[in-house]
């Protein structure tokens, strides 16, 4: 009878463990990161306030002059939600983990990227096309996107969506999920320290970092909207 009790107690125990376990491990409420009305919760990267990014029919879209746009707040696990929409032969991304320092010239020297770009018209400087890496959805350079058909072609919209939950990263592109790979993990060092990003901040991995919006070049144009975010 005592063995049956203890048995009984130690079963509500773990029931117990594992139900606070699950309701701290539930995603909190989705955020809104762009009102569609200001850049409220974002500034130019490496300065005070957002520059040369304008607000347009309820998007969010750069003028050149300002550089990349980044968030005020840092963010370690999260699921963000964005939709992005180009003209032909641009190119923009979303970068994430990014660290706010002006040793990093660039928000991609610190964080990885989500690829937005034009994927069939747009022209590299020496002519070349673009590799598998560089495609919408890629983490731009490392990992391409596993299905080449689902991206939508310049003036139409897209939906992007990015989860990283320790250091377990997913892109999906349209609804499907496009990259998977394991941040700071041996395969992931692997791939760094054959890139160009081996000798800066991107190739040490870290917990957590600022969500930015690139504007790749004064000339390049890219529309977002509907951005959210909620922390995992």
């Amino acid at each position: 009878m005592k063995k049956a009790t203890f048995a009984l107690a130690l079963l509500a125990g773990v029931i117990t463990l594992m139900s606070l376990s699950n309701a701290g491990s539930k995603p909190g409420k989705w955020v809104s990161l762009f009102d569609g009305k200001s850049t409220k919760g974002w500034h130019s990267y490496l300065k005070d306030k957002a520059i040369g990014w304008n607000i347009e029919d309820g998007t969010l879209t750069p003028d050149g002059t300002g550089g990349d746009l980044v968030t005020d707040k840092e963010y370690e696990n999260f699921e963000l939600e964005f939709e992005f929409k180009l003209p032909p032969k641009s190119n923009s991304g979303v970068v994430y983990k990014v660290i706010e320092d002006p040793a990093n010239k660039a928000t991609y020297w610190s964080g990885p990227e989500y690829q937005v770009i034009d994927d069939t018209g747009y022209q590299l400087g020496d002519g070349a096309k673009l590799k598998g890496s560089q495609l919408t959805g890629a983490n731009y350079d490392m990992i391409a996107p596993s299905d080449l058909t689902i991206n939508k072609p310049a003036g139409q919209w897209n939906k992007g969506r990015i989860v990283v939950n320790n250091n377990h990263v997913e892109h999906y592109l349209n609804g499907k999920k496009v990259v998977e790979y394991h941040y700071g993990g041996d395969e992931w060092q692997k791939m760094v320290a054959g890139s160009k990003f081996k000798d800066w901040n991107y190739a040490k991995a870290h917990t957590k970092g600022k969500i930015a919006l690139q504007n790749h070049s004064p000339k390049e144009v890219v529309w977002y909207k509907n951005i959210r975010i909620r922390e995992l």
